[in-house]
């Protein structure tokens, strides 16, 4: 069967739902090698663009009826699933669905409806692994989304595999994760080692495993802001504004380009509306982005009492975070916010506060009629549509307050930052590349794709449990996260990765994978198993092809050395020689007609050319030709006027006449025959006639073997 597993994974969002589909090596294919740097790795993870797949609108939806979310949420999606995971793999397939902020918004009681719901579908409908409903079924808190993004860039940048070509410095060398999604935003990082032994109860212990299966443990901060996503944060800054002016039917909004008219929830006002005719308050663009920075600062409510410092932001504890060795990546808002509008000629583009802050100022505070004409033309792409741009305003501001005035990452551009002495500018889309081999230089670059793969938590979840599926060496223990405890016991909120390891029916063992080794690189005996494997193939090749073909191949093989091809001589007789080893050509069984002596002419013969010995072979040998057959010799003595006419009725082909131990031919052999030999079928003196159509064929053909489906041929005669 298949040397590859495969792993599906629904990502449940607020606004919709998303599959993707992965896939890895098993342990025994991934283990063929002798190669030590990819036996310490983590497994790879492939998967393809075609392989992802959202629908609208979120799961969260359902929880008034939660009856419906199979057939009208997820069928399309496992329908998708099933078309790339081939069929004889998806019994050994996990499939799971970890929902996040829009459920967790649900009352308990509809979102326990929504997911048992969703777990029976996928048990009645599907034949994927489904072997827990609690651990591949449910609502993931904001840390471990978090937790599984860090595994997910740090899996990418190659942090994991290859941490001396990312060491940045005091023995740092992975990075950390920032995310951005609608209702909520995430940080994990790996402290300091100071600030990881001062706050050693609040780190999480991951636990990976490499494909030799040796473990590999790290400490990682990590923190959720619910409320603090993009749309959350919009929607407590209308409010806001609402607050601060009571009774007011236009709310000047510094937020919006110049000019847009929005209602309360961010929609452009319709005529007709109850905002149109000044019922309700509406929210009048000003486009003045400096204001609009003052007015989203008050949202990262640092001001709150902080119970256990440092804090960042909302009161919640945060270590400090040392931007010297830690280097974060954003994705999610945090990319599209920062380049669908104003860097789309440099995807890759790293991240310049005072170049931004610019960029977003002079964008905003254009008239929102010349905005849509742009949007018209493209000039951002065919992704970014009128939404983007009504939204893009508030989105940036926010993210300046989050990351520079919430998290505290330096202001490139205008504070300075310590870097090694060999930092490069980074102010390029070379930005991965750099990532690869000096590490991010920067505190912080958005990203979306790395070496092509999204940048997703669902990746860093299937890199969890794929690095599970690999066979712990020797007292290893198990993969995946809980509290930071010190000891080989397990803690009690341990989160499994989903699956202790199981070999499957359909993974190959060690041996049926000689191709792959035969024809891999690195493996040390390739190129005699190469020649081995060419050997075996010509020696096949040479029983297949049948003795003729070989002749005709070795014929043809002399003459382009400019030799002459010898004779085929027969071959004794022998073991080597039976039909397993020698002739393959059938033998037929050689079958005379009886004729009538007087069909044959024989001509005159000199005496003198008669041979005086008895014996064949020992005067000169008059051989003739007949079908094939050699004529046999008769001694002098045996050649007897009386007998020349004599009958083959009364003796066979092959008898022996009475004076002579000699075999003969059924005719008497007195008078020798021409040296031509036996002429086969000769035509008498007079010309035979052409016989009637009933009459059968000329004797001027070759004789015939009989068969049951075949009649005697009849002659004519005069």
């Amino acid at each position: 069967m298949g040397k590859h597993r495969y792993g599906v994974i629904f990502d449940a969002g607020s606004s919709g739902s998303r599959v993707y589909i992965y896939r890895w090596l098993n342990a025994q294919a991934a283990r063929v090698g002798d190669d030590a740097k990819d036996l310490a790795r983590l497994p790879e993870i492939t998967t393809k663009k075609k392989w992802r797949k959202k629908v609208h609108p979120g799961i969260s939806t359902y929880g008034a009826k939660p009856e419906r979310v199979g057939p009208d949420h997820l069928q399309e999606l496992t329908d998708f699933a099933l078309e790339h995971v081939p069929a004889e793999e998806v019994q050994n397939t996990p499939i799971f669905l970890l929902a996040t902020a829009g459920m967790r918004l649900l009352p308990d009681d509809q979102r326990a409806a929504v997911l048992d719901n969703v777990c029976g579908y996928f048990q009645k409908n599907t034949q994927f692994q489904l072997p827990d409903c609690g651990l591949h079924v449910q609502v993931i808190p904001g840390e471990t989304e978090g937790l599984y993004g860090w595994i997910a860039a740090n899996y990418l940048l190659g942090g994991f595999d290859a941490p001396e070509k990312h060491d940045h410095g005091k023995g740092h060398s992975t990075y950390g994760f920032l995310d951005m999604g609608g209702a909520s935003a995430q940080i994990a990082f790996a402290p300091n080692a100071t600030e990881a032994e001062k706050h050693a109860n609040d780190l999480k212990l991951l636990r990976l495993r490499k494909v030799n299966g040796e473990a590999l443990e790290y400490r990682v901060f990590v923190t959720t802001w619910l409320g603090f996503g993009a749309n959350e944060a919009r929607r407590r800054y209308v409010q806001g504004l609402l607050d601060s002016y009571p009774g007011e039917r236009e709310l000047p909004d510094p937020c919006l380009p110049s000019g847009l008219m929005v209602n309360q929830t961010g929609h452009e006002i319709l005529p007709g509306s109850p905002a149109s005719n000044g019922s309700e308050p509406h929210l009048l663009g000003t486009g003045i982005f400096a204001e609009c920075l003052k007015r989203t600062f008050p949202l990262l409510e640092k001001e709150r009492h902080c119970d256990d410092a440092p804090c960042l932001l909302n009161g919640q504890h945060t270590p400090a975070i040392d931007f010297d060795v830690n280097h974060f990546v954003g994705v999610s808002e945090y990319w599209h916010t920062t380049h669908e509008v104003f860097a789309m000629a440099h995807k890759d583009r790293s991240y310049d506060f005072a170049e931004y802050q610019k960029q977003v100022t002079d964008f905003c505070s254009r008239d929102w009629r010349g905005i849509l004409k742009d949007v018209g033309s493209q000039k951002w792409g065919k992704k970014v549509d009128e939404k983007t741009v009504e939204e893009v305003c508030f989105k940036a501001s926010w993210l300046i307050n989050m990351l520079h005035d919430g998290i505290g990452v330096p202001r490139v551009g205008l504070e300075p930052v310590k870097t090694p002495e060999n930092a490069l500018a980074n102010k390029t889309n070379a930005m991965l590349d750099s990532a690869k081999g000096k590490g991010f230089l920067d505190p912080f670059q958005a990203v979306d794709l790395i070496d092509g793969t999204e940048v997703s938590w669902t990746l860093g979840k299937m890199v969890l449990y794929a690095s599970s599926q690999m066979p712990a060496a020797g007292e290893a223990l198990a993969v995946g996260f809980g509290s930071n405890t010190a000891g080989v016991k397990l803690p009690a909120d341990f989160q499994y990765a989903g699956g202790r390891y199981e070999a499957l029916p359909t993974d190959l063992d060690h041996e049926s994978q000689w191709h792959d080794r035969l024809f891999n690189g690195s493996y040390s005996r390739r190129l005699p198993g190469i020649l081995i494997f060419i050997l075996i193939l010509v020696v096949a090749g040479y029983f297949l092809c049948g003795r003729d073909r070989r002749n005709g191949i070795c014929q043809k093989a002399m003459s382009f050395t400019g030799r002459q091809p010898r004779p085929r001589r027969r071959k004794p007789p022998g073991f080597l020689n039976s039909r397993l080893f020698g002739n393959h050509s059938p033998s037929y069984e050689r079958v005379l007609e009886s004729a009538d002596p007087h069909d044959f002419e024989l001509s005159d013969i000199d005496e003198a050319q008669i041979p005086t010995s008895s014996a064949f072979g020992t005067s000169t040998p008059r051989t003739g030709r007949s079908s094939g057959w050699a004529t046999p010799l008769a001694s002098a003595r045996d050649m007897s006027p009386d007998v020349t006419r004599q009958s083959p009725v009364n003796k066979g082909y092959f008898d022996t006449p009475g004076s002579a131990g000699i075999h003969g031919l059924g005719i008497t052999p007195l008078t020798p025959f021409e040296r031509s030999g036996l002429m086969v079928r000769t035509e008498s003196k007079e010309k035979l006639h052409v016989a009637p159509r009933d009459a059968g064929r000329s004797r001027a053909t070759s004789p015939m073997r009989k068969g049951p489906l075949l009649t005697p041929f009849k002659e004519s005669v005069d």
